[in-house]
């Protein structure tokens, strides 16, 4: 293998991909040593490869492990399992098909054997199976502690010994290509833990990329070393995107996955505004302000309370700028989304009233038990303090954690009086209706024989005709 100039080129694949260059070298050990087994090794054999980077050279090692009598299998136990592999391999050939040809039985029973022999190989490792005490002994793997014991005198079970192998310059075609593969192989598999670590470290922060392509409602960014997927629910209502377009996000989520890591972006995040604000306002960065709490619907409206540690520093106007430049950067960022930025009170019937604006409230009450808070607004200000569709007062009750029922100041007047007095005028009218009934039942009856006294002094001729219009009323009506 060429040596020369090997230290540069570590260097320059571990800068390219993002990795450590003791990575990069571990993993080209590796490889080699996989090579060296393939060509020059025999079964069960452990080797190991050691590049010196002062002397640009690369020596071999085979790893024998100490053991002794105790764990050792011995030549029934051997014999058992190798007539009980034997069986099931029998087995297996026996749950062929009839129909089945000869050349697919034949590749059955090789694939059967081959898999035999993994887990034969698989069953002589000794370190990565804890639970099987005992391993079958190979002498191109294991030591035996009275041998180890002759070239390391406080050698004990479980001990590697490391040997020198003969060193060759030339591993052969099958042997490069080898350990050209398991080097692509195991960089990449580095190259996918390197960036899971770096993103999954940066979960809830504020990244910038360039939107690189657009798959459905899916938007990916490439971030730099890796890219990120911008789903549809976690992008701002009504946003439209560009290829080559820049923009911000904040890192949701990073899973691990066989492709790579999954990172997830999202620009409807309330802590998405948090993080612009800190980029544009240096009193957050210097810990004076401090953004206390925020409430967002994406793409419309987002109310942040904030509060100063300084007596002499106004929150609300750090935040806003100099002719409102700070938060009109931020609102620009975000597409044209409303901002209120309202001043944190310890008070809550202050923090609720100053979480109402730009209404302006009266009179706060507060109901600690059941966590609400009745605000008492002017009959002009109603329609401000609810506000469209109700947004302004859900926003409020997000950024307190209160529950708060608007009144305008009328309304609030007639609930304070009228709960009582409406209870007994309803208990009072129902037996008042009942005997006023009765009384005009009874008026009705009594009024009976003056009426027929008045229409006998009126005349017969009166009389018969408002018995006939009477008549003809009702025979009209039950037609």
């Amino acid at each position: 293998m060429d040596l020369k100039n090997f230290k540069q080129a570590v260097q320059q694949l571990a800068e390219e991909k993002g990795i450590s260059q003791e990575k990069v070298l571990e993993t080209i050990e590796m490889a080699v040593a996989a090579a060296y087994k393939k060509d020059y090794g025999k079964k069960g054999q452990i080797v190991k490869a050691k590049f010196n980077p002062e002397t640009d050279e690369l020596s071999f090692t085979q790893i024998k492990i100490v053991v002794d009598e105790t764990m050792i299998k011995s030549e029934e136990e051997v014999k058992a399992e190798e007539e009980e592999r034997a069986r099931k391999l029998a087995e297996a050939a026996g749950e062929l098909a009839p129909e089945e040809s000869s050349s697919a039985k034949n590749l059955k029973n090789e694939e059967e054997l081959k898999r035999g022999k993994r887990k034969e190989d698989a069953e002589e490792e000794f370190s990565e199976n804890p639970e099987e005490k005992k391993v079958r002994f190979n002498p191109e793997k294991h030591l035996m502690l009275e041998e180890a014991i002759k070239i390391k005198k406080d050698a004990k079970p479980e001990d590697e010994l490391e040997f020198p192998l003969e060193p060759h310059s030339d591993f052969g075609r099958i042997a490069s290509q080898t350990a050209k593969q398991v080097i692509i192989q195991r960089i990449r598999e580095a190259e996918r833990e390197a960036v899971f670590q770096e993103y999954k470290n940066k979960e809830g922060e504020l990244v910038s990329g360039i939107v690189q392509r657009i798959e459905g409602r899916n938007v990916y960014i490439d971030l730099g070393h890796g890219i990120g997927v911008l789903p549809p629910e976690e992008q701002i209502p009504g946003e439209r995107y560009r290829l080559g377009e820049r923009v911000k996000a904040i890192i949701s989520l990073v899973e691990s996955s066989p492709k790579g890591p999954g990172i997830f972006l999202s620009r409807a995040h309330p802590r998405l505004i948090k993080k612009l604000f800190e980029i544009e306002v240096p009193e957050i960065a210097a810990g004076t302000v401090e953004i206390k709490s925020l409430a967002r619907e994406a793409g419309s409206r987002t109310k942040v309370a904030v509060e100063s540690k300084e007596e002499n520093i106004d929150p609300v106007g750090s935040l806003v700028g100099q002719k409102g430049v700070r938060v009109t950067t931020v609102i620009n960022e975000l597409g044209g989304e409303k901002i209120d930025i309202i001043e944190w009170a310890d008070d809550i019937a202050k923090f609720v009233a100053n979480a109402l604006s730009p209404a302006k409230v009266l009179e706060v009450k507060i109901f600690e038990r059941r966590k609400e808070a009745q605000a008492l607004v002017a009959d002009d200000q109603l329609s401000l303090a609810i506000g469209r569709g109700g947004q302004n007062a859900r926003l409020a009750a997000k950024l307190t954690g209160w529950r708060i029922d608007i009144r305008a100041r009328e309304q609030t007047e007639g609930i304070k009086t009228e709960p009582e007095t409406t209870e007994k005028s309803a208990a009072e009218s129902e037996p008042r209706a009942d005997g006023r009934a009765s009384e005009e039942k009874k008026a009705d009856k009594e009024m009976e024989p003056k009426k027929e006294k008045e229409t006998e002094e009126k005349g017969p001729e009166e009389k018969p005709k408002e018995k006939k219009t009477k008549k003809k009323k009702t025979a009209k009506k039950s037609k």
